[in-house]
């Protein structure tokens, strides 16, 4: 089993040093692929897809037999500043409703057969307001990570992240617009529905914030700016990686999560696919950084993985395709 570096410095070893996609694999995949029952191309974007996958689990028949969904929830302190239409407490009660099978994420989960589970980070212990301090020291950052990273099944074939913290847009925006620059509206979004008020509120939180934490690399962003589930997710994105488990990444606050791990390393992400395209107003900015282009567009801002959990069903439509259909050979079938 792989152990989780126990300090940032280690985790910044571990980005400095990926594991990466069997080239035979691909290879073999990208063969296969060209001998099957189907035009050279009809399948589109599914057979990049499949070919993708193939080259992360090393062959070029894979299987999807045990995707894995991990939420994370943690406390934000910025909350305390009226940055959410939502109170802190529905952090906890949202946990509760994710234990006992009643969100979203839990029938998506079901429905593609992924197992789920869910990890409350000191819900009782809020990080600190970011305008004032460090949201989380290096020790508190790198404990998240871990968390993140243990929560992963080494034994899972396809990972999906989520999340839920009230006042985690505004944490996954100051992240973006730490990391990318701009103004501070330029990353500021919605969220759980807050009017021109609260999202001018937002703006000016997050512009404070970044003033105070300027400067640093993508680990000491996540640390000064993020959250617990934000780093959580980190951690779990990272460890797929060791373990070359392919990804598919959820909404904004995700993916500002990936962000972090992509401004350490840009071929940081090689494992990941962008689930969707949230409804969050400056995801598809986000995605554009991150060099991703993104399964499906339906309008969700939910987030708890619901986006990229909905994606696994085209991952596994993409997979079964490539593993299943017959070659033209074996079809008896003349391929011109």
């Amino acid at each position: 089993m792989s152990t989780a570096p126990d300090t940032l410095a280690g985790f910044r070893a571990r980005l400095a040093d990926l594991t990466s996609p069997d080239p035979a694999a691909v290879e073999a995949a990208q063969a296969r692929n060209a001998q099957l029952t189907k035009p050279p191309a009809a399948l589109g974007r599914l057979e990049d897809l499949a070919i993708w996958y193939a080259g992360w689990r090393g062959t070029d028949r894979p299987r999807i037999d045990r995707p894995q969904v991990v939420i994370f929830a943690g406390n934000h302190g910025v909350a305390a500043r009226g940055v959410s239409a939502f109170p802190a407490e529905v952090t906890a009660q949202m946990v509760a409703n994710f234990q006992h099978g009643g969100a979203a994420i839990n029938q998506l989960s079901r429905s593609f057969g992924a197992t789920m589970t869910v990890h409350p980070l000191d819900l009782d212990r809020p990080t600190e307001d970011f305008t004032h301090a460090s949201a989380m020291s290096e020790d508190e950052c790198c404990a998240a990570l871990a968390a993140g990273w243990s929560a992963v099944d080494p034994q899972a074939d396809l990972l999906v992240t989520g999340e839920m913290g009230i006042g985690n847009t505004t944490a996954a925006a100051a992240i973006a617009h730490a990391l990318y620059g701009g103004v501070p509206m330029d990353w500021v979004g919605r969220g759980t529905g807050v009017d021109d008020a609260g999202l001018a509120l937002k703006a000016q939180v997050i512009g404070d914030g970044v003033a105070r934490h300027a400067g640093g690399d993508g680990l000491a962003t996540l640390a000064r700016l993020g959250g617990r589930e934000i780093a959580a997710m980190a951690g779990a994105i990272l460890r797929a990686r060791v373990e070359r488990i392919p990804v598919i990444l959820d909404g904004f606050i995700c993916c500002s999560a990936a962000a972090c791990l992509h401004a350490m390393n840009p071929a940081a992400l090689d494992h990941c696919v962008a689930g969707h395209v949230s409804a969050e107003a400056a995801h598809p900015a986000l995605l554009e950084r991150l060099g991703l282009d993104p399964l499906l567009s339906l309008g969700l801002r939910l987030g708890e993985g619901s986006g990229a959990a909905l994606a696994i069903a085209v991952l596994q439509g993409a997979v079964a395709c490539q593993s299943g259909m017959a070659t033209f050979a074996e079809a008896g079938v003349s391929d011109g």
